[in-house]
């Protein structure tokens, strides 16, 4: 392991880099996982990362110290930073002073949408990108497709609110959704506060590609024109709508329930 004492260090600038700038991390293809869950979660489903970041005080946590060794056992490179210069890195308050650096995926578009499967339509909030891409992870689904406009799917915010759920999926960025619904061989079903049709009177025991909008304008009418079914989440109180992650989540577990009834 190597020790990192210097702020003029060019891979600790190179770090800074990617820690602050959305541009960096496209530019470079690498982005940070910030935390114990998160790299554990990324040595159970990916493998070793390319680089392991660690706080001189984090050392003395146990399940940080096991991680580092795994790492340093199987020749990652091993960084050590002084806990003032690792708090320039991280978002996260009173974390456990941990980071891996990871290449992020370039996947290869599939030809038709064939299985169960998200599609974003610029959603721009972190949280709710996070949020959307747990929930699908937990229902089965295994591939989600983001528009231009949607938030950057692997920026350290999206990852903590995905929670893991990131290395569960395939993801494909810069996607042209309405030539993809051309090429779908499945239903699509958009959400709308606006559609006469309930979630609760479509047959969901198929696969179907989910198509969700943006937080304020929601879908774009050209991709809502395309949807096979437009529906409605109903509900009882005052409330025009909700939040899209939530949306999402009623949508993909009302799906599981009714592919896991007893026939």
């Amino acid at each position: 392991m190597k020790t990192i004492s210097s702020r003029d260090n060019p891979l600790y600038k190179e770090l800074k880099h990617l820690a602050a700038s959305s541009q960096a991390r496209r530019k470079a293809g690498r982005t940070l996982l910030d935390g114990v869950h998160l790299c554990e979660a990324y040595l159970e489903k990916i493998g070793l990362p390319p680089l392991c970041i660690v706080g001189e005080t984090a050392l003395l946590n146990e399940e940080v110290s096991v991680i580092v060794q795994q790492c340093s056992d199987s020749h990652t490179q091993c960084i050590i930073l002084p806990d003032a210069l690792f708090l320039a890195l991280s978002q996260v308050e009173h974390g456990v002073d941990l980071l891996f650096v990871i290449d992020t995926p370039e996947l290869q578009q599939t030809p038709r949408l064939t299985q169960s499967a998200v599609l974003l339509d610029r959603v721009q909030d972190p949280g709710n990108f996070g949020s959307i891409v747990r929930s699908a992870a937990a229902a089965g689904i295994k591939q989600v497709y983001c528009s231009a406009g949607t938030t950057f799917a692997w920026s350290p915010k999206v990852l903590r609110a995905g929670m893991g759920a990131h290395f569960l999926l395939e993801i494909f960025e810069g996607v042209d959704l309405s030539d993809l619904l051309g090429r779908a061989d499945i239903p699509v079903i958009a959400t709308s506060s606006h559609a006469d049709k309930q979630l609760y009177e479509v047959d969901l025991r198929q696969p179907v590609a989910w198509l969700f909008g943006h937080e304020g304008q929601g879908v774009a009418e050209d991709l809502l024109a395309r949807a096979t079914y437009r529906v409605s989440i109903p509900h009882l109180g005052a409330i025009e709508s909700l939040n899209v992650a939530a949306s999402s989540a009623v949508c993909f577990f009302e799906q599981v329930r009714q592919q896991t009834l007893i026939k």
